[in-house]
């Protein structure tokens, strides 16, 4: 029996124009009879030959459907397949391949080219002309008496005139510095808001204090000219070119200048003799003659072509930054260094630096002083800030001098001012026995300084409770910040150099900013210019 499908209709007849569709193919059945015999030849092949006939023509439409279909988007899932997943492997596999052959191969001692490119350009930056950094030791002055050793200072803060070009020229740390051939070691204060450094002189002394060491003695070679570029004054003698500096304290230095070899330690350890103009101090008056007692002289570090970091830069010996770190600990010292070697390649806060054009003092903008959660000063009133080291104290404006004194005075009842202890201007007494600063951080909130938002990322400097407080002999709380109108300032912040305790400070006179870190200030170490990520991946894989 034979399965015969429905004659074939003429376009446009019956179901097939109704709903356009054709069959897409035909099946051709034969049942052999009992004989064994199958249908007639005549008939069978006229059959077959109608059905492929038609087969053919359904055949073509049915490949045009299916390349319309192929065209059409499929599905994520059904786009994968074997053959690209393993194209994938074998290019992920490649990529492995060619970073093994770029750490590892090329070079002697198991080291990649990849690593090798890596320290070529941080050795080509560290090059850079031939510059490079020095390292000074930082240490803490002996403790003289009540507070921190600066009663005398604070006491004849009175009425002064404001001064120009440097700030306080004593704080609590002090460097050594060889100068001379044979070198001799001499203590000097380091002081950022200043710019000439200077040592007492006996050519001969007229009025000078006793001294760490034996005065300088120059010879008559040493003397600096009148002519001398450095010697940026008027002089009557042209065969020498004096100075005369008063300090904001009304203290004063009086003297020549000289140029004599002053030794530097680099950062390899190698022992450097290099020619500075510095000041031959003959003349000192007032505080500087009782500071004097435990040091030699004052390093300046300001940002004028007589500073000590200025020469250093204008001969290509390093770059124009400086900075200091000392430890949180009062009785700790630190370091100083000269150069940008030392300098966290990440997570420092930078603020600009507006250099006044009449006093040549580094000032930042701030928008707030905030103790806690309660400002300060006035809202909409910015405040310049001067960061100096050779100042032990703090200075606010007498606004926030004043609104500071009210919040401490409510910050608990169980401290009661007292007028009675002359140690620092602000004291107050407690109701319990005071062992240290550190006792009274849960009484007491942080200071803070907020500078203008960069990037929508604040930028603040903080001071602790145990930095802007201290204990006198008489066990009484005392306040170290003083009203600034004392000395001139009325809208200029001076942070002295117990209130950079515990950070990396940075003064960047190539880009005019002031930058500082959080640190322990007890491991000076070399920054790699590498980033410390990279550093550290390529360094666990090498090793």
């Amino acid at each position: 029996m034979t399965a015969l499908p429905r004659p074939v209709q003429e376009e446009g007849d019956g179901d097939e124009q109704q709903n356009g569709r054709r069959p897409f193919g035909a099946v051709l059945i034969t049942v052999p009879d009992g004989l064994g015999s199958g249908l007639p030849a005549s008939s069978s092949d006229g059959i077959a030959a109608a059905l492929l006939d038609h087969a053919g023509a359904a055949g073509s439409d049915d490949d045009a459907l299916m390349e319309a279909e192929d065209e059409r988007p499929r599905p994520l899932g059904e786009s994968f397949s074997l053959w690209r997943a393993t194209v994938a492997v074998f290019a992920l596999a490649a990529l492995a391949v060619a970073g093994y052959v770029c750490l590892y191969s090329g070079g002697s001692g198991g080291t990649g080219a990849t690593w090798r490119l890596l320290e070529a350009l941080e050795e080509e930056g560290e090059g850079r002309g031939g510059r490079r950094s020095f390292l000074l030791p930082l240490h803490p002055k002996p403790r003289r008496g009540g507070g921190d050793g600066r009663d005398g200072a604070a006491k004849n803060l009175t009425a002064a005139s404001p001064p120009t070009g440097n700030v306080f020229p004593t704080g609590l740390y002090y460097t050594t510095v060889s100068i001379g051939n044979p070198p001799r070691d001499y203590f000097l204060d380091v002081d950022t808001g200043s710019d000439l450094t200077w040592v007492q002189c006996d050519t001969p002394c007229r009025s000078c204090a006793k001294g760490a060491h034996p005065a300088y003695r120059p010879a008559q070679s040493n003397i600096v000219l009148a002519s001398d570029p450095l010697c940026d004054r008027v002089q009557r003698n042209p065969n020498e070119c004096n100075y005369d500096i008063n300090y904001a304290d009304r203290s004063s230095s009086m003297g020549a200048y000289v140029r004599d070899n002053m030794q530097l330690t680099s950062e390899d350890s190698e022992r450097d003799n290099i020619d500075i103009v510095f000041g031959c101090g003959y003349d000192q008056r007032g505080i500087l003659l009782d500071t004097l007692e435990n040091t030699d002289g004052i390093l300046g570090l300001g940002s004028r072509a007589i500073s000590l970091p200025t020469q250093l830069a204008s001969r290509g010996i390093i770059s124009n930054v400086f900075g200091h770190c000392m430890t949180t600990d009062s009785s700790g010292g630190g370091y100083l260094f000269l150069g940008d070697d030392y300098i966290p390649r990440w997570g420092m806060t930078w603020v600009p630096v507006l250099n006044g054009p009449a006093d040549n003092i580094r000032r930042s903008q701030l928008q707030h002083v905030n103790h806690g959660d309660q400002q300060l000063n006035v809202q909409g009133k910015l405040t310049q800030v001067i960061f100096d080291s050779g100042s032990t104290y703090t200075y606010f404006p007498h606004e926030a001098y004043t609104n500071l004194v009210a919040a401490l005075k409510s910050a608990s009842p169980r401290f009661v001012q007292d007028d009675s202890d002359n140690t620092l201007p602000f004291c107050m007494k407690v109701d319990f026995s005071v062992r240290s600063v550190d006792d009274l951080q849960h009484f007491f909130k942080p200071l803070s300084l907020q500078f203008e938002k960069r990037f929508f990322f604040s930028r603040t400097f903080n001071i602790r409770p145990e930095d802007y407080l201290t204990i006198s002999d008489k066990g009484n709380v005392c306040l170290r910040v003083f009203d600034g109108t004392a000395i001139g300032y009325d809208s200029v912040i001076i942070i002295g150099d117990a209130f950079l305790r515990g950070k990396l400070i940075a003064y960047d006179n190539d880009e005019d900013q002031i930058g500082w870190i959080d640190s322990d200030c007890t491991d000076p170490s070399k920054q790699s210019r590498i980033p410390f990520f990279l550093r550290r991946v390529f360094r666990n894989q090498l090793v």
